[in-house]
């Protein structure tokens, strides 16, 4: 008859162990949002005794605190108890205050207005599911995640090469992204440069789902396929604004070859040492992703030699309202030959110096051969 397995190191009727299962079981039970309404009524309740009785001693401010944590801990429904027992005592409060009453309807007005915002507040928290700061701490953490995977690896010596994204008006999720792969044995780099379709939080939400998606890809499957593999997962979602523009390159670091996929997106630029110039690399567009099923990308092939440098980047760097995109492309041109010249991060000059400023998403990376 089998008698069970002891821990290791855990006696088989240890009381402090005992103990513990006994406070646990009993309150595995306990609806801790029910609780914690009750408690905030009840505090709220306490409030309002105090400033009815002893109003020199308690303040009526002290009901702010107690609805802004309700707003951050509660479900809407349980939020409103919450409310409607802090509103009975601010009402109570109004005729027994020796104020005036401008300066008793000034605590109204406040008191209704944040009621307002942590009403908003609660109902964020439900849709997203998380109490308190849990959701921004979620979010935080999964773009922090997702930045490291765009971050470009240290490559092996005679290769430099850098990223730079600046979202629009500074705000800290972009719809612009880059993910990057060094093959194990460090001769072979992947790298994706994508700009999801509109601006806002809804790109920068789509744009954080897409870059763990795309950065699952890269280095799975073949360097070829890539961009059809991006393309077909888009489809599949079936956003309303479901598209993206993209570039692939695939970079042997042992040879300098290097191919290149466009999906829609702006063309590469390739520096040249030996003839001291950039040029653009036209004649490479593929259609964008999820919009057509189905489809192959074209590809184009080339060399990077001792002195030379590749150039991707995102419609930010070179597109501006009222401007001919034709000067965004020789404005960044300019920008990026005076960065070679004096050794400069070539992606993030041509990021900082873009036409279009704080109202789009920028995005670019650069890849030098020294």
């Amino acid at each position: 008859m089998a008698t069970g397995v002891e821990l290791p190191g855990v006696p088989r009727h240890d009381p402090e162990v005992t103990r513990h299962r006994m406070v646990a079981g009993r309150f595995s039970g306990v609806d801790q949002g029910r609780a914690l309404t009750w408690g905030l009524v009840t505090v709220v309740t306490l409030l309002g005794i105090g400033v009815v009785f002893d109003p020199e001693l308690v303040a009526i401010s002290f009901v702010f605190p107690l609805i802004v944590v309700s707003g951050l801990v509660l479900e809407p429904q349980r939020h409103g108890i919450v409310l409607a027992a802090a509103g009975a005592v601010v009402l109570l409060w109004g005729p027994l205050a020796q104020l005036s009453v401008a300066r008793v309807v000034g605590v109204y007005v406040a008191v209704a207005l944040v009621m307002a915002q942590t009403v908003v507040i609660s109902r964020s928290r439900a849709l997203v599911g998380t109490r308190g700061l849990g959701a921004d701490r979620m979010f935080a953490d999964l773009r922090d995640r997702i930045d490291q995977v765009g971050r470009v690896p240290a490559l092996p010596a005679g290769w430099h090469a850098s990223s730079s994204i600046l979202s629009a008006h500074g705000d800290r999720f972009s719809g612009d992204f880059v993910i990057a792969n060094l093959s194990p044995a460090h001769d072979r780099l992947q790298v994706a440069l994508v700009d999801v379709s509109g601006k806002g939080t809804g790109a920068g939400v789509r744009s954080l789902l897409l870059s763990g998606a795309l950065g699952g890809l890269l280095g799975s499957v073949s360097a070829d396929g890539f961009l059809r593999a991006a393309n077909d997962y888009l489809v599949r979602q079936g956003w309303d604004e479901g598209f993206a523009t993209a570039v692939h390159l695939d970079l042997d670091l042992r040879t300098g070859a290097f191919s290149i996929g466009n999906a829609g997106h702006p063309a590469p630029a390739l520096f040249t040492a030996g003839r001291g110039r950039w040029t653009v690399l036209e004649g490479l567009h593929g259609p964008l992703l999820g919009v057509v099923p189905d489809v192959d990308f074209p590809r184009a092939t080339g060399r990077l030699d001792r002195g030379d440098a590749l150039l991707v980047y995102s419609d930010g760097v070179i597109e501006a309202r009222g401007r001919d995109l034709t000067d965004g492309v020789d404005r960044m041109l300019g920008v990026a030959a005076a960065s070679v010249v004096r050794g400069g991060d070539i992606a993030r000059d041509v990021c900082a110096m873009a036409r279009s400023g704080q109202d789009d998403d920028r995005s670019a990376f650069s890849v030098h051969r020294g």
